[in-house]
Order: C-alpha cells, then structure tokens, then sequence
C-alpha cells in the first residue's frame, strides 16, 4: 500500500476529487494548511495599507491506496491539480506498513 500526500490550491479540490474517485479512490483526508515554497509568500492590500503574506493558504490531501493504483492517483492529481503557474504543489508517495478498518477489523488492502 502507498500513501499518497499531495498539497494542492484550494480552489482545485472539487475537480481532483472528481477525478481521483473516477479512477477508483474510495476515499482521502483533508487538511487546511499554510506553506510556502518557491512563492516564499506575497504582497497584499487590505484597506490601503500593503502587508506581506508568508504563508499561502493550500490543502492536504492524504489518500491510501494499493501499490497497483499508486501511480494512477499520482498522474491523475497531477492532471487535475495543475494550473501551470507558481504554487500548484506537491506530491509525495510513501509506503504503509499496514491499515487496519476499526469496525470490521479488516486489515491492509481489504481496510481501504
């Protein structure tokens, strides 16, 4: 199994989930961040007064899947998330030593 960790634009998520249960995902996590990379932030203004903003607001999308569908999930958020300008994110693949589904007890690929 692999956990797929992706940082995405907020305003791309309805189209990547979409997207991702098309391709099979049956379900991911998701977590309001802050972060910059290389944006390293940028300049707002707010009622005439210009302030610099450190940190861009991005969501964290955590979703495990099996090793056969990792790649799949991989491209297919890539596809989606992408705006071709600065700041679309980041991917990341992990492996998961193992899942167990608290109800059933189902464990490894039959838990997700």
């Amino acid at each position: 199994m692999k956990l797929i960790i992706a940082v995405i634009k907020p305003f791309k998520l309805d189209e990547v989930r979409e997207a991702l249960t098309s391709v099979g995902v049956r379900g991911m996590m998701v977590s309001e961040i802050k972060g910059f990379g290389a944006q390293s932030g940028h300049t707002e203004v707010y009622r005439g007064a210009e302030y610099v903003v450190n940190f861009v607001p991005k969501l964290r999308l955590e979703i495990v899947v099996p090793d056969d569908l990792a790649e799949q999930v991989v491209a297919t958020i890539a596809r989606t998330a992408k705006t071709d300008k600065i700041g679309d994110g980041k991917i990341f693949t992990l492996d998961v030593e193992g899942a167990l589904r608290v109800r059933t007890g189902e464990t490894n690929d039959d838990a997700l």
